[in-house]
């Protein structure tokens, strides 16, 4: 059973005096009585001052939000549906401003998602740059698929991961990389493609 963290405790966690008052204030953007599954806090606006990212669950929902801190305060600049049974805790982390969200969900056959966000300051939103899902058999009962897609350039590649062996011996080997454009159009936080929809899988 994962471990969750209690919003509470998570609000009062502080490395200064100014990230006690934002981590408190985090509260107020979370489902009442949601717990704090994981978090990042770093600079995702460019602006120098400490914001939040945070995968929050309560009951069977579960959410990713991004709040920014500001000169007036913390304001919301993302939020988006996670699946609510994951194979285990999500995994935040920023690099070069980028937040980067690793997920793990399904059952047997399983989808590894990571999702790559920037803040767009023009709309003052998280934008998609890309993301990358992996379906595939824990068991390898059947093929597997990769799909990376960069949503900045609009070049999608997918990989089929073809079963080969069985029990001990099996293994996946993949096929020859499928390159395709897809649209350049903007994504933000909360209209992004679910893995089940890249992969074309599920309900």
């Amino acid at each position: 059973m994962k471990r969750l963290i209690p919003t509470f405790l998570a609000m009062t966690w502080a490395v200064s005096g100014q990230a006690a008052e934002r981590v408190h204030d985090l509260g107020k953007f979370l489902p009442i009585g949601a717990e704090v599954e994981t978090r990042v806090d770093a600079d995702l606006t460019g602006d120098g001052l400490v914001d939040v990212a945070a995968v929050a669950v309560k009951d069977d929902e579960r959410l990713l939000v991004v709040v920014a801190d500001s000169p007036r305060g913390l304001v919301k600049i993302g939020q988006a549906e996670m699946d609510p049974s994951p194979l285990g805790s999500a995994e935040l982390k920023v690099a070069r401003g980028v937040l980067i969200v690793d997920d793990l969900t399904g059952g047997t056959t399983a989808l590894s998602s990571t999702y790559r966000w920037r803040f767009d300051p023009m709309v003052q939103k998280m934008r998609l740059i890309g993301d990358d899902v992996s379906l595939y058999s824990r068991t390898y009962a059947h093929d597997g698929r990769d799909v990376s897609t960069n949503r900045l350039t609009g070049v999608q590649i997918s990989i089929i991961q073809k079963l080969k062996g069985r029990g001990q011996n099996a293994s996946y080997v993949p096929s020859k990389p499928l390159r395709q454009t897809v649209s350049r159009d903007p994504i933000y936080m909360g209209s992004a493609p679910t893995p089940e929809r890249t992969m074309g899988w599920g309900n």
